[in-house]
């Protein structure tokens, strides 16, 4: 009977609950170090059941931690100079671009 308990949306929440706090005693304790990435993780998915806007944060949190993340994206070309003091931007076209 306690599993069927823990199968439905009250338990899942007590479930979840006991989780966190035995996260939160054993960071305490000092047997975990950093953040409690099962309850978190649990109380997201269950916050992105009831909310649409939650499920396009996680898909977007997803698809971020695919894409590459390079130094030189949003930067100006190598041969372009901006000048944010006089308020003047340089932008050199490569040869043979029309």
């Amino acid at each position: 009977m306690g599993l069927v308990f823990f199968m439905t949306l009250p338990g899942l929440v007590v479930a979840l609950t006991v989780i966190a706090f035995t996260d939160q005693g054993l960071r305490l304790a000092g047997r975990r170090k950093g953040r409690s990435q099962v309850s978190s993780t649990g109380f997201e998915q269950l916050h992105a059941t009831f909310s649409a806007g939650k499920q396009n944060e996680l898909k977007e949190r997803q698809s971020a931690l695919v894409l590459r993340d390079d130094e030189e994206d949003g930067a100006p070309p190598a041969r372009s100079r901006v000048d944010l003091a006089s308020g003047r931007a340089v932008i050199r076209l490569p040869r043979g671009h029309a």
